[in-house]
């Protein structure tokens, strides 16, 4: 069983649509999917496949990562009325967190690019219990970076595994594994350090924008090939006082977004 499928399962249990099954036959109709606000469009595949898979016909008027203006259609469905009532709210779902987080992702991304054209914006696995590759994916839509998937697609050495084990050494173990490494700090002379051992990425994390510069400065001097990242306490409002580094992280591109409202309306029945 997939996501969708999982999800669907959550809304239908075993017993299915009880109040759609009570008063609906078997009329088919045309149901279409209109945006209530300005965003990013995210989640359209997702919200079409919850559709296909309750045996309706879907017609994508905005594809994932165009503009939506409010009260454009998005979307067209043709079935079962059972199953577009069965798939609306999964599908709403779907199209309104996704499109929160790739609109303010897609914002913060033409704010950032204005003063560095070359910085990434990315994710956290600050997400959703079982919604990761779904909020994850909505920040690429939008032209962000989704960083690690989990915690074993990429080598993060973070303060917790300092409690056990020297800075130095845990740079020299990582690398054994003949992958990127990537190591997070909070002051300067750990800072040294992780370029000294030749960390390929450095995490400045919880640094004011004035030391997180000067670290910068320090670690492209010992070399301009290890790339800098920032993260922790960084929002929309102080963001750009950031874009000196390569790469700007924050949590708050899937936990603190909010969602774009999109509704479903039956337009016919045949």
């Amino acid at each position: 069983m997939d996501y969708i499928d999982l999800y669907l399962k959550e809304d239908l249990n075993e017993k299915g649509d009880i109040t759609t099954e009570a008063i609906i036959k078997d009329e088919e109709g045309m149901a279409s999917i209109f945006s209530n606000d300005n965003c990013i469009l995210a989640g359209a595949e997702e919200a079409a496949e919850v559709f296909s898979r309750l045996g309706c016909e879907v017609e994508m008027i905005k594809k994932d990562g165009e503009e939506a203006k409010a009260g454009e259609k998005v979307m067209e469905i043709r079935g079962k009325i059972k199953g577009i009532l069965a798939g609306e709210r999964l599908a709403l779902n779907f199209l309104g967190r996704m499109s929160g987080i790739a609109t303010l992702t897609r914002e913060l991304v033409e704010m950032c690019r204005k003063k560095n054209p070359n910085i990434e914006i990315a994710a956290t696995r600050k997400t959703t219990p079982g919604f990761r590759k779904y909020e994850k994916k909505a920040v690429e839509i939008g032209g962000g970076y989704p960083h690690r998937m989990g915690l074993y697609d990429g080598i993060l050495i973070k303060d917790n595994h300092l409690v056990c084990v020297s800075l130095r050494e845990a740079i020299r173990k990582a690398r054994k594994l003949g992958r990127e490494v990537e190591v997070e700090v909070e002051c300067m002379e750990d800072a040294v350090i992780a370029a000294e051992e030749g960390a390929d990425i450095i995490m400045l994390d919880n640094m004011s924008p004035a030391k997180a510069k000067i670290a910068t400065r320090k670690i492209k001097e010992m070399n301009p090939d290890i790339r800098v990242e920032v993260s922790g306490g960084i929002t929309p409002e102080n963001i750009t006082n950031y874009t000196f580094a390569d790469r700007i992280s924050l949590g708050w591109l899937t936990h603190s977004i909010k969602n774009k409202d999109f509704s479903l309306e039956i337009e016919k029945v045949f």
